[in-house]
């Protein structure tokens, strides 16, 4: 037969190292509880599985009699090998304490039982199953901390089931992602994560609605909020930018690149043009709600070198000596 037949490793199972403190194994529990409960992960059976097994181990090592059990018997069948259901001799010391129950360890001395299971059960109170008491209604119930396969029936007070509750979260795109819209990966504070289809054309104070994403089948609400982007300004359905160019490209005019949510375009602006002075890009803007796009207005602003080159600095002499405009006239 094979060695602690049934045996489980609670302190593996938590994470937890033997010498942990009763907070610290309160602290795992908590986290491993929340992760792993049947409401934030609904439909996933391994999840259930491992939410049982972690309150199995919360129960036996929260309680320190159960615990002190728990370690003996754990030690003495390493020990000595299990020997399904022999009397061994008792461990030295077994017995001295005073257990749950009024019980004492000498009545629950590990070598009385068959397996693991059995041990569980007298440590924890459970009657067996020809003793276990059954409900109003002629029903037994089970332990909702034990898996399956232990098959252990007895009366509990069942936890009522979480209250479904909508939850909120925040979520910050940059304007590229909120025009565009696709699928945006997201973690939420429960650990949860979750693909979400963004629609395309998203603005601040938008809200998206998941259904069945919030607690205990509540929806979840995504607040949105777009991204300040260091090129182009949301006016309404309207998209601002600013766009610089040269003092020749603005004496002369001609064809410059301005950027735009769809990628660069070519723009005509005319000679003589003014610093701050606007052009319309029709249907370059933001959609608006009807699904019609506003407008990009780009901004010129005349910008000079900082750095020029020798065959530069004699263009611009020679351009001083022979230019009539003299901006400065009706100040003087």
């Amino acid at each position: 037969m094979q060695n602690l037949q049934n045996f489980r490793d609670y302190y593996e199972i938590l994470g937890v190292n033997k010498e942990a403190s009763s907070e610290e194994i309160k602290k795992v529990y908590r986290r491993l509880a929340r992760q792993y409960h049947p409401d934030l992960n609904p439909g996933n059976k391994e999840a259930e599985e491992k939410f049982k097994t972690i309150g199995e181990a919360y129960e036996i090592l929260s309680d320190p009699s159960r615990r002190s059990q728990y370690d003996q018997f754990s030690r003495y069948w390493k020990q000595k090998g299990f020997a399904g259901g022999k009397q061994t001799p008792k461990p030295k010391g077994w017995g001295d304490n005073r257990s749950n129950n009024g019980r004492s360890n000498q009545e629950v001395d590990p070598s009385e039982f068959p397996d693991f299971e059995s041990f569980i059960n007298q440590v924890i109170g459970v009657r067996s199953r020809k003793d276990s008491r059954t409900t109003a209604d002629n029903t037994t119930t089970t332990d909702p901390f034990r898996t399956p396969r232990t098959k252990v029936s007895y009366t509990v007070n069942t936890p009522p089931r979480t209250t479904r509750r909508d939850i909120e979260a925040r979520l910050t795109l940059p304007l590229e992602k909120a025009y565009q819209g696709g699928n945006e990966r997201i973690r939420l504070e429960d650990g949860r994560s979750l693909e979400v289809t963004m629609p395309p054309a998203i603005v601040t104070g938008q809200t998206i609605r998941l259904r069945n994403q919030g607690i205990g089948g509540g929806d979840l609400y995504l607040k949105i909020t777009v991204q300040p982007h260091p090129l182009f300004k949301l006016e309404g359905s309207n998209i601002f930018c600013q766009v610089p160019v040269t003092p020749s490209e603005a004496v002369l005019g001609g064809q410059v690149e301005a950027p735009t949510l769809d990628g660069p375009v070519k723009m005509t602006i005319p000679p003589a043009v003014r610093s701050g002075q606007r052009f319309r890009l029709a249907n370059k803007g933001y959609p608006g709600e009807n699904g019609k796009r506003g407008d990009q207005l780009v901004e010129v602003q005349i910008v000079t070198p900082k750095n020029i080159t020798d065959e530069e600095r004699q263009l611009y002499e020679k351009l001083r000596e022979v230019e009539t405009f003299k901006p400065r006239t009706d100040l003087i």
